[in-house]
């Protein structure tokens, strides 16, 4: 008979091959191949309870097979949440319980419109587009300086994308209405002619508007505000409204006319198609025209007030320039709705005197009687808001003190408006359910496109639905029609289907299997480290899980080590011991092909990696089905682990001392306390035989029997492989000494027959029992 560790040796040299030759036999096989094909139909955990096949096999793979008369028992670990401390499994102290349930997800993923991690990069990168909203008015102003001068027609003007918007947005000429034949004729209109297209087309009807809202003015003026004339007098007052939009419209074409030096044919007149003075007036109004005031808009509005001032000599003509009232009310922090021309106009010509009780100030200042006295100290207005004889509405000392006020306060009220729409959508995105919720809430879709440089006022809803309701990994959904990345951005913050209602994230992991890659990466890191070993496995956690849903191909993976390494170690794979093209092999392995690169490998952690991953044939992230009650992982785990039971099984038919072995080395590097092994009767068993310990000391006090653990083993050199192979060598020697006679006391431990089995109460008990267990 052959000794103990030939026999051991004969299947550890060549492990691979030992558990190749132990999957194909026939009866394993077919287990494998049953469970396999029958697991993915299962629905429930009493589905899975009754189908005593799959039931069974899944047990004797994680090693509790002694259990499985015990369904009520499983069927609480297998409902634990483990994401919560307190659940059934995570209280259990063996961790077996927590493997077995880890390996199911009878729970459905939840559904939500983002995660956290798209919530974060969301709110950073509107608050991104936000601070950079300058810089890119810059780059489009540059760019259309540049290119402006080479433009010979209005045609190429128009058929230019970027020219065409940057003058529509200055111009404020809505570019999902326009008329291209009307833009086309303005710009090569002379508003001065009256045979022009303008003139014919808008000149006519202003000149109409003016004289109809006179005449309709005139009548209201006539018309007392009593019952008998309410209708005509809302009639007259919704004419006036017409009207006016028809003059804005106007004056806003006749202003595009103005800029431009087209012929009337559309071709370029002599010289370029815009003066300098055109062009910086089309530049300035492009810059005015953001509804963020931008450091730019700012010195605009600086370079304005300071051009005024000096001319102005009443408090009414101030005040009544809107752009000049705007700018004295940020400077000194009255931009508020309350705040109107009158309420300027009253501190600019209050009583300056602070001991006037009447004064309007003393009156009305109330909680910013301090921004009223600082405004009024800035001009140089008389009480009846005219200028006393050689005085000016400002020295040039008080201008540079409102203008040092503006530039401090200037986007004060953007800022405001950022906070207050971060907070909307951070309170309102929970409850959105489909993409018409998505649609219909006007804060959080404004957010949502603005965060993405998209304008809501330049895009349709349905564009937008269509988008989110695109397939990502396919090249030929509508949002990849748009040829804009914006737009797949702006799909890829959400979570929506293609039927328009919320999904399960798309993540590269599922929240269940970062979960356990992140317990086996603390568990790993701070088995005999310290506790600040433990909140840096615990921090290198937090970033996997955060970096890991942003993570879209498998190229994204491998090329953050940090990430690699992460995942090695948490399988207990040195990262020093792979390289690059390693991994890379790896991820492109197909698990089905038992030739694949990953399935060559005798660690079967590799697979167990590969496996964890929701990386389609391309590489891309897919979603996988949620109705399946266990992840890819999970099923590959379960089979590898089972084929392992049963080699060692097997190999203890002939020799129990070689499974003793076999389970040793493969249990070693998860033992971190005494009570790991007093807690595993198998493990004791090899601990006795090493250290030729007696049977009765089993019936010792467990602390005492813990601490004679610890004067014999140092735990720590379990990690060390070649440690853990001397010991095997040890084990082995001494194991045939010990058991020349037919009796066998290792077998009878591992196969639970005789008076030494392990009873299922004792099993229950122990996994209740081991104080100091994770």
């Amino acid at each position: 008979m052959l000794s103990t560790y030939t026999s051991y040796n004969l299947i550890a040299k060549d492990m691979l091959k030992s558990l190749n030759r132990t999957a194909a036999e026939a009866t394993n096989a077919r287990d494998a191949d049953y469970y396999r094909e029958n697991i993915g139909k299962v629905s429930s955990v009493d589905e899975f309870l009754d189908d005593y096949r799959l039931y069974s096999y899944a047990m004797k793979a994680y090693g509790l097979e002694e259990m499985t008369y015990a369904k009520a028992f499983m069927r609480q670990v297998l409902d634990s949440d483990l994401t919560d401390a307190n659940s059934f499994a995570n209280k259990l102290t063996d961790t077996r319980y927590r493997d077995f349930a880890s390996a199911f997800s009878f729970t459905p993923s939840t559904a939500t419109a983002q995660t956290e991690t798209q919530l974060d990069s969301i709110i950073g990168l509107y608050s991104a587009t936000a601070a950079n909203a300058g810089a890119a008015l810059k780059e489009e102003t540059r760019y259309y300086n540049v290119v402006i001068d080479t433009v010979t027609s209005a045609d190429q003007l128009i058929n230019n994308d970027r020219l065409r918007n940057y003058v529509f947005t200055a111009f404020g000429i809505d570019p999902n209405t326009y008329s291209r034949e009307v833009v086309r004729g303005v710009l090569g209109s002379d508003p001065d002619d009256p045979a022009s297209y303008f003139s014919t087309e808008f000149g006519a009807r202003e000149t109409d508007a003016v004289a109809a809202i006179q005449a309709a003015n005139s009548e209201l003026s006539t018309l007392p505000s009593n019952d008998a004339n309410k209708a005509r007098i809302a009639e007259l007052k919704a004419e006036i409204s017409r009207q006016s939009a028809i003059i804005v419209t106007a004056e806003k074409y006749r202003a595009l006319a103005e800029a431009y030096n087209f012929a009337s044919d559309g071709t370029a007149t002599a010289g370029t198609v815009q003066d300098a003075d055109q062009k910086a007036a089309t530049n300035q109004l492009y810059t005015l025209s953001n509804p963020r005031v931008t450091s730019e808009a700012a010195l605009i509005n600086k370079d304005y007030f300071e051009s005024r001032i000096g001319s102005v000599t009443t408090a009414s003509e101030l005040v009544n320039d809107p752009r000049l009232l705007n700018y004295i009310k940020v400077a000194f922090d009255l931009n508020k709705a309350s705040v109107v021309s009158s309420t300027i106009a009253n501190i600019l010509t209050s009583d300056p005197d602070p001991d006037n009780a009447t004064s309007y100030i003393n009156l009305f200042g109330g909680a910013d009687k301090a921004k009223y006295v600082a405004l009024r100290a800035a001009f140089n207005f008389q009480e009846d808001g005219t200028l006393a004889a050689g005085q000016t509405a400002q020295t040039a000392a008080q201008t540079a003190t409102a203008t040092n006020a503006y530039m401090i306060h200037y986007n004060d009220k953007d800022d405001e408006a950022d906070a207050t729409a971060i907070k909307q959508f951070k309170s309102q995105i929970g409850a959105v359910k489909t993409v018409k919720d998505f649609v219909g809430e006007a804060s959080i879709y404004n957010f949502a496109l603005k965060a993405f440089g998209i304008d809501p006022a330049k895009v349709s809803a349905f564009t937008i639905k269509k988008v989110m309701q695109s397939d990502l990994n396919d090249p030929k959904s509508y949002v990849y029609q748009l040829k804009d990345d914006r737009f797949v951005q702006l799909a890829k913050a959400f979570n929506f289907g293609s039927d328009g209602n919320i999904t399960a994230p798309k993540l590269a992991q599922s929240e269940a299997e970062i979960l356990v890659m992140s317990r086996a990466y603390v568990t790993v890191k701070s088995r005999f480290g310290t506790e600040d070993d433990k909140k840096k496995a615990e921090e290198e956690a937090k970033y996997y899980s955060t970096q890991m849903q942003k993570v879209e191909s498998v190229e994204d993976f491998l090329a953050d080590d940090r990430l690699v390494s992460f995942v090695l170690t948490a399988n207990g794979i040195d990262p020093e011991s792979v390289d690059a093209t390693f991994m890379q092999k790896i991820f492109t392995s197909d698990l089905d092909d038992p030739k694949s690169f990953a399935n060559q490998q005798a660690d079967r952690a590799y697979r167990k990696i590969v496996a964890s991953f929701n990386f389609n044939a391309e590489g891309k992230v897919t979603q996988p089905d949620d109705a399946e009650i266990q992840s890819r992982r999970g099923i590959y785990e379960t089979i590898d682990s089972h084929v392992q039971q049963m080699l060692e099984e097997e190999a203890g038919d002939d020799n129990a001392g070689v499974r003793l072995a076999l389970y040793f080395q493969r249990k070693a590097e998860t033992i971190t306390s005494p009570y790991d092994i007093l807690a595993d009767d198998a493990l004791f068993e090899v601990f006795k035989v090493i250290y030729q310990l007696p049977d009765e000391i089993g019936s010792a006090d467990i602390d005492a029997q813990a601490e004679m653990i610890k004067r014999h083993l140092e735990l720590k050199d379990l990690q060390d492989p070649e440690a853990v192979s001397k010991m095997i060598v040890k084990f082995s020697v001494l194991y045939d000494l010990d058991n020349q006679t037919n009796t066998d006391p290792a077998l009878s431990v591992l196969t639970s027959s005789g008076s030494s089995g392990i009873s299922a109460d004792l099993m229950m008990s122990l996994a209740q029992l081991r104080p100091g267990g994770s």
